[in-house]
């Protein structure tokens, strides 16, 4: 039995420009083309593409995917590997559901009583289930900063690397902050906080206006850095994106 790409894409809640676009590449090519050209679905497709929006939920770029599935041979391990990644990443997201839990509770404590809410809670605990990885992942679109990243990176000691990625998650903490306060993408709090991540760009290398509005760009279409960053708050991908423009269209021309 087979399906049309209609079926295929009602069933599967992906466009059929979508699997259009799949076959395209190689990636998931239908089992037959029918009458009038239309392509054609069978079980072995079905289940070739659960794997690939498994992978895509999980994060895994497209070349990626297509990289694990040529390498696969028993689609029975091939589940069985996707199932581990799922429950890992169930075992993340539930982490990170009890930190901003956590946070939310000290928050209103220190703020009805005045203490600081680094007395109750280590700063460490903070960033318990957040991986700075996933934001990173966005700089291969940027090769040669990528590049002066890993010069830096190549010279630091594994501690100073983790106090480094514990600031940058620091940064989207305060600007999920500031979004939650209200403040528009072009207050000057927020720009205060563009400005200092756009310094710490520039130290490793020089950056262009439009490289750095690419980079903004990058975090609302890279889907691995937009997922950090909606982990720590909804909308804070598309905020950070828009003071980004902000910034570079008020302060760099």
């Amino acid at each position: 039995m087979d399906w049309p790409i209609a079926e295929v894409a009602r069933m599967s809640g992906v466009t059929a420009r979508t699997l259009r676009h799949y076959d395209e590449i190689g990636l998931l090519p239908p089992a037959r083309i029918g009458a009038g050209g239309h392509r054609r679905y069978g079980e072995h497709q079905l289940l070739r593409l659960q794997q690939i929006l498994v992978l895509r939920a999980l994060g895994v770029g497209l070349p990626e995917i297509g990289r694990i599935l040529s390498e696969q041979v028993d689609e029975m391990e091939a589940l069985r590997g996707h199932h581990r990644r799922l429950l890992a990443e169930r075992d993340r997201l539930d982490a990170l559901a009890g930190t901003v839990s956590r946070t939310i509770v000290e928050l209103e404590q220190s703020r009805k009583d005045g203490t600081p809410m680094t007395a109750v809670n280590r700063p460490e605990n903070l960033f318990e289930g957040i991986q700075p990885s996933q934001y990173e992942e966005t700089l291969r679109d940027f090769p040669e900063h990528a590049e002066a990243v890993a010069r830096r990176v190549a010279g630091m000691s594994p501690r100073a690397v983790e106090d480094g990625q514990r600031e940058r998650t620091e940064q989207m903490v305060r600007l999920a902050e500031l979004m939650a306060a209200g403040l528009a993408a072009d207050a000057g709090p927020v720009q205060a906080e563009t400005d200092a991540q756009y310094r710490a760009l520039t130290e490793l290398r020089a950056v262009s206006v439009e490289e750095y509005r690419a980079i903004g760009r990058s975090c609302v279409d890279n889907e691995q850095w937009r997922a950090a960053y909606e982990a720590i708050a909804p909308g804070l991908a598309v905020y950070q994106r828009d003071a980004i423009e902000a910034y570079a269209a008020s302060r760099l021309g």
